[in-house]
């Protein structure tokens, strides 16, 4: 009830500006940091989306080559849950929770070429605490516009045994909402735990039918976004975004694929719009410490891996020399009580035989045993995973490598594996949507984490509890 009349709230705030500019599409705050955040707006020309029902692309195919029509009267602008961008400026206001000490950034305009979007950074931000903020938009002529206001909080410095609460999903199709009013569910199950922070390990949309243009994959994300759930969602938890094939170009896309079915988008323009879109940087892979008990990895899948087709062998490659060098070298440099590897992919799976993606692939086995055996040596080190579109706890046969898979975000999207195969290395298996909620804390003064698969609500499904002696 209380994120209910919160979002109530937000909307009565856009409502009274009347000539906008508007946040349809809502901020995303994210790569928070002990000192650092950054916040993600984008102006809207309207205070709402488009409503369900709306008109939808036409895609027909000529000679394996989409052509895509609208429905008489419509542009990508009337689509079902477009909210088209507009002109106009963004300021940021931000306080410790419970103070008056505002602190307010320059107004920043945003960018018509990047869809209307900009990224805003706060610095200099106080370790471990709770801060409210206030995005303001304003028109080019100084007009104001809606604001939105919510909240986040910074990580613990990494010499501060703190707890620490996280969520974590993969597979969010917009097909495949499953909460009344529009969205997902999930959403509010998670507000309910108050994390920390929330991971998207990809498949954040899927352009594969209907993103033939650089315009309806901007499309698919104000459709999305602009989602009751995600809207409240996003304003008050921070996020850490990570892509995968089907937010990256298409289904399990590397550089260089040639394909017709893509139409006039292109794997740089999805290369391109996923960083125009959420909140971080341009380097797509990056490390976060959230006190003395945890750091978190998250990964690149896509813009560096070989052709799936390519013989596997020492050169073949998901990850590419340089992240993996990287990764290699901050993990054995980390004296964290539990350190996770994030990934878009699976690392020992186990998966489809047919599949030739990801490092449980035999196409990838030479990375896949590699990075295993590297992160097994590591204390207190374990995977977590999207893509697959069901919840499991792996143990790899040969390493002993822990790899827990979060499933995805609603059960209608459930599926891909049958519930009563069970492999030796599962000890748990769930063809359900949900997500999993991961908390580090201290008991006797020992670090201590507990991973928890939740279905859709909430519900506990499953839990391991893994300990530093």
């Amino acid at each position: 009830m209380k994120h209910a009349m919160l979002f109530l709230a937000l909307v009565a705030a856009g409502a009274a500006a009347a000539d906008g500019p508007y946040l349809a599409t809502g901020i995303k705050i994210g790569e928070v940091t002990p000192d650092a955040a950054m916040v993600w707006a984008r102006l809207t020309r309207d205070a709402e989306r488009v409503p369900f029902g709306g008109p939808m692309p036409i895609i027909r195919s000529r000679n394996d080559v989409p052509e895509v029509t609208y429905p008489e009267g419509a542009s990508v602008d009337a689509l079902e849950g477009a909210c088209p961008g507009a002109p106009g400026e963004v300021r940021v206001r931000y306080a410790p929770a419970g103070t008056e000490a505002w602190r307010e950034t320059a107004w920043q305009g945003v960018d018509p070429e990047r869809d209307f979007t900009c990224r805003v950074l706060l610095e200099g931000l106080t370790p471990d605490t709770r801060y409210v903020l206030r995005v303001e938009t304003r028109g080019p002529e100084g007009a104001p516009g809606q604001t939105i206001e919510g909240g986040f909080r910074t990580a613990p410095g990494p010499e501060v045994p703190a707890r620490v609460v996280f969520t974590v999903t993969t597979g969010q199709r917009y097909p495949h909402q499953d909460a009344p009013g529009g969205g997902f569910r999930i959403y509010d199950a998670m507000l309910a735990l108050d994390p920390n922070f929330f991971v998207h390990t990809g498949d954040i949309l899927y352009y594969d039918e209907l993103a033939k243009s650089l315009e309806l994959a901007r499309w698919h994300w104000a459709r999305t976004y602009s989602l009751p759930t995600n809207v409240n969602f996003h304003r008050q938890v921070a996020s850490y975004f990570e892509k995968d094939d089907h937010d990256t170009w298409c289904n399990d896309c590397w550089p260089g694929m040639e394909t017709k079915r893509m139409g006039a988008f292109t794997f740089a323009q999805g290369q391109a719009v996923f960083l125009e879109q959420v909140p971080m940087s341009e380097k797509t892979y990056r490390t976060f410490r959230w006190g003395k008990d945890l750091q978190i990895w998250l990964v690149e899948g896509r813009d560096y891996r070989s052709a799936n087709a390519l013989p596997d062998g020492p050169e073949k490659t998901i990850w590419g020399a340089e992240q993996k060098a990287w990764f290699k070298r901050t993990v054995s440099a980390s004296d964290a009580a539990f350190r996770v590897l994030i990934s878009p992919t699976p690392l020992v799976g186990p998966d489809r035989p047919r599949k030739a993606d990801n490092h449980a692939n035999a196409t990838f086995a030479h990375e896949g045993r590699e990075l295993r055996r590297f992160i097994a040596d590591q204390e207190r080190m374990i995977v977590v995973c999207g893509d697959r579109h069901w919840q499991y706890v792996s143990v790899d046969g040969e390493t002993g490598l822990r790899e827990y898979s979060c499933g995805p975000a609603s059960d209608e999207h459930a599926g891909g594996w049958k519930q009563e195969d069970v492999r030796p290395e599962h000890r748990y298996l769930n063809v359900i949507g949900g997500y999993l909620a991961v908390t580090v804390d201290r008991e006797g003064g020992r670090p201590v984490m507990r991973l928890r698969h939740c279905g859709v609500d909430g519900d506990v499904l499953h839990e391991d509890v893994l300990r530093a002696e």
